[in-house]
Formats: C-alpha cells, sequence, structure tokens
C-alpha cells in the first residue's frame, strides 16, 4: 500500500514499481517530449520560435523543422529509459529487498539520460547544436545570468520560469543522489525528504525561483540605466515580476518548517495558518501574472478594456492559438493546478498528499501547466514582436488578408 510515510515506513507499493529515479527520468523525458509538441504545434500556428529565442533558422527548405530534431531526441531518451526500467523490473520483481538492492540500475539510467544531453549523437541523426544550446542558457541562467534581448533573453527567461516548475523534480533528483552516497543507503528506498539536513532540499527548491528574482532585478536596472522611454517606463514592472517570485519563499520555508514540527510533534497551528495566507498569495499572485502580463489577457484590466468589442470578453484581440474557449479553459485550468496544494486542506484527502504517488502527480500536474504556459506566452512574445503576428515569409508575401481569416481565431 501506498500509506503515509510516518505510518508506513518500509518501502510502498508505488516504489516498489516505480522508483525515485526512475520518476526523475520519467519527468526530463516528458519535458523534451512536451518542447518538441510545443516547437511543432506553434510552427503549424506559423509563429516561429527560433527566431524568438535567437536559435538559427534552417538555412533550406528541404531542412526538417527543429521540432524533429526534439523528437529524435525524446525518442532516443525514450528507448534508453524504457530498456532500463524493464531490466530492472525483471530483476527485482517487485521484491523490495531486490528493489533496494539494484539501485544502481536506475541511477545508471539517470547518468545515460544526462549523457543523452552531452554526447555528440550525429551517426543517429540527433543535431548536437540544440542541445549545446540548451547547456549554454542554463550553465548562463543558473546563476541568474540574462542574456541582452539580441542575443536571446526570452530564450533565458523561458527556461528559467520552466525550471520554476520543476524544482520538485531538481529536488528529487538530489535526494536520489544523496541516498544513493549516503552510507548503507539506496536511492530506490522510500524517499528520505530530509536527507542532507531539514533545511538543504527547501534550499535547492527554492533556487530557480531565486533565479528568476535576479534576472528580474537585471531587467530592472536595465531600464533604469537607459534612457527612458515611453514603451518600458520606469522598470516598474520588473519589480512586481521580482515579488512574485520572492512570494515562493515564505511557502518553501514555512513548508520546511511544518515537516519539522510535525517530526517533532510540536504545535503547529500558527504555523499552518501562515502556510496557508502564504500559499494562497503565491497562487493568487502567480495567476494574476499568468493571465494579465504573461499571456496579456484583459480578464483582470479595467471594465472598459475587459468587454470591449474588438475582443472577446476578458481576450485580446489577436488570437493566434485556437478560439475563445480554449482561452477561457486554459484560464481556469491554469488556476485550478496553481492551487493543488489546497488537498492538503480537505480532511480527508489532507492524509493521502504524503504518499510517493501523490507527490508524484503534484509534480506531474505542475510540468503540465508549464507545458501548456508556454503556449500562450510564446503566442504573446510573438505578437509583441511582430506588427501582425505573422512571420516574414508571410509579411513578404504580402498575403495579410488571407492569413488573418486562416490563423486567427477571433469571434
Amino acid at each position: 500500500m501506498d500509506g503515509d510515510p510516518v505510518v508506513e515506513p518500509e518501502l510502498d507499493s508505488f516504489s516498489l514499481t516505480f522508483p525515485l529515479p526512475y520518476r526523475v527520468a520519467f519527468i526530463v523525458v516528458l519535458a523534451v517530449w512536451g518542447w518538441g509538441l510545443n516547437l511543432h504545434f506553434l510552427h503549424l500556428r506559423k509563429i516561429d520560435v527560433p527566431s524568438l529565442i535567437r536559435y538559427p533558422g534552417r538555412s533550406s527548405t528541404t531542412q526538417l523543422p527543429h521540432h524533429h530534431s526534439t523528437y529524435r531526441l525524446a525518442t532516443l531518451l525514450s528507448l534508453s529509459s524504457a530498456l532500463s526500467i524493464l531490466t530492472f523490473w525483471s530483476f527485482t520483481r517487485r521484491d523490495p529487498k531486490r528493489v533496494i538492492d539494484y539501485d544502481w540500475i536506475p541511477m545508471t539510467n539517470l547518468a545515460v539520460t544526462a549523457a543523452l544531453f552531452v554526447l555528440p549523437l550525429r551517426r543517429l541523426s540527433v543535431s548536437h547544436s540544440g542541445r549545446r544550446r540548451l547547456l549554454a542558457t542554463l550553465r548562463r541562467v543558473s546563476v541568474g545570468g540574462l542574456a541582452e534581448a539580441k542575443d536571446g533573453k526570452f530564450g533565458d527567461i523561458l527556461l528559467a520560469d520552466v525550471l520554476t516548475s520543476y524544482a520538485k523534480v531538481l529536488g528529487d533528483l538530489f535526494i536520489c543522489l544523496c541516498m544513493f552516497f549516503t552510507r548503507n543507503g539506496s536511492a530506490t528506498d522510500r524517499p528520505d525528504r530530509g536527507c542532507g539536513g531539514t533545511y538543504l532540499v527547501p534550499l535547492l527548491l527554492a533556487i530557480p525561483s531565486a533565479i528568476r528574482l535576479r534576472q528580474c532585478i537585471i531587467e530592472y536596472l536595465r531600464v533604469r540605466n537607459s534612457p527612458f522611454k515611453e514603451s518600458t517606463g520606469w522598470g516598474g514592472q520588473h519589480l512586481a515580476n521580482a515579488a512574485k517570485y520572492s512570494t515562493a519563499f515564505p511557502v518553501i520555508i514555512l513548508n520546511a518548517m511544518l515537516r519539522n514540527a510535525n517530526t517533532n510533534g510540536t504545535p503547529t497551528t500558527g504555523l499552518y495558518r501562515a502556510w496557508i495566507a502564504a500559499c494562497l498569495l503565491n497562487s493568487l499572485y502567480s495567476f494574476y501574472w499568468d493571465v494579465t502580463k504573461d499571456w496579456d489577457l484583459t480578464l483582470f484590466a479595467g471594465a472598459q478594456e475587459r468587454n470591449s468589442p474588438d475582443h472577446p470578453f476578458g481576450l485580446r484581440r489577436r488570437l493566434l492559438i485556437h478560439k475563445p474557449v480554449v482561452y477561457y479553459f486554459v484560464i481556469a485550468l491554469d488556476l485550478a493546478l496553481r492551487c493543488t496544494w489546497m488537498i492538503k486542506l480537505h480532511p480527508h484527502l489532507n492524509t493521502m498528499s504524503d504518499f510517493e504517488s501523490s507527490i508524484f502527480l503534484v509534480e506531474f500536474f505542475e510540468v503540465f501547466r508549464r507545458w501548456v504556459w508556454i503556449f500562450f506566452r510564446v503566442e504573446t512574445e510573438w505578437i509583441r514582436n511582430t506588427s501582425t503576428g505573422l512571420g516574414v515569409d508571410d509579411i513578404l508575401m504580402s498575403n495579410f488578408n488571407t492569413r488573418d481569416e486562416d490563423e486567427e481565431y477571433v469571434d
């Protein structure tokens, strides 16, 4: 049974079949497939993602689009992980002792997954330039760096935002490594989320938000140090964005304090109320920012702008992704998935929130939310950077009217 770790300290059923290292690998592979689908769909919608992130375009129309290379890498990663987990199952057969003893198999799979992002794979028709660009961008943003607009600033912001949604996955990766290298430990044992100390994992969870906060400060300073432009203002929006990311820190700190207090049997009523308030602030502030700033929708604008006859209620004039109903659905979905923490407020669901399967589902839902968010964030950036929302080729063809009718979904 996948029970509460305090009540059932032994290896749970979910971990017998799907140990923590495989869950980390699964979400990493899923991210590659997700990015491929992002590129593919946006390519079909005539949104040139490579140009937005300043990635070199195809030099010939005979070359395959970028998403094909991403699909190849995703397929290779999937085959590697599938072979590994099938081997693991054949050796362990859900026997707890064997699952713990054979932890080197899933850890080897994690090492192979990491290697596939680094090693040249030209013989397998997998482009190395995209992975090299990803690693270079990751190195820059990992310390809160931010490229200039002409060098791919939007790509840096996109990757750093994605990392905030993968914070718990990165925490799980650390736990795997910590348990694997701990004396008499095993990466496939029941996850010890206190491995390395009470506050080390929470500190790691805070790093992605700290990265984005620093990027916002960099953007603010750039605006302040450049000549004033009405379009950019004095940079207050970047400070407001930095404040949004700072709301993640109280949630992480209070959650760690609650976990520690529960372990020691300390009363937690005050901490619990403070945690709820912090979660509510973080979720609602982030949801508002998604809708208003990241997607440029008018749902929370003034009544005149929100009800303007130029666009569907609460949306905007140009909708390149799909029909208005899809935007309304995605807004509701974003709010729901930003508030998954509320399951802990339910007296019956609260006991399930610490199950390994529940923790994994929450991580998966956050990754899924971010995947959906990317479509609309990239669409918004495309509209901001092009006068018509069309690609360069479309503009040169001067076929505006036909393209608008085919590509826009505005009632």
